[in-house]
């Protein structure tokens, strides 16, 4: 079964920048959009980016606006948060979330990633 797996997490100070991936663990016939979602220890998981399934249109969370960047290979491929100026704010696991379909005949299914932590200090 087809998974997605995380890279890229760490520790930074304010100001410095990291570069999470996103790839599925084996090849796949069709996906849908990539979205970036992140929870921070005693919050709710909050939607950070996204990506459509073309590669075409992307949308960020008001707080990481300017920040933050989301793209992909392509529609099958390794999808990137590429994050720059990040803040305290931003600590969180941060997790992919994906509808994929490993062959032609599979369903769509929901894929999330298992989560990569992002510490930002002061």
């Amino acid at each position: 079964q087809v998974v997605l797996v995380e890279s890229g997490g760490g520790a930074v100070q304010a100001g410095g920048s990291l570069r999470l991936s996103c790839a599925p663990s084996g090849p796949i016939w069709s996906a849908g959009g990539l979205f970036w979602y992140r929870r921070a220890p005693g919050k709710e998981r909050e939607f950070v980016a996204s990506i459509d399934y073309k590669n075409q249109i992307t949308d960020y969370a008001d707080s990481v606006k300017g920040r933050f960047t989301v793209l992909r290979d392509d529609p099958l491929g390794t999808g990137y948060l590429h994050m720059y100026n990040l803040k305290p704010k931003d600590t969180a696991t941060y997790y992919c979330n994906q509808e994929i379909a490993a062959t032609e005949s599979d369903p769509y299914r929901q894929c999330w990633g298992q989560g990569t932590q992002v510490t930002v200090s002061s």
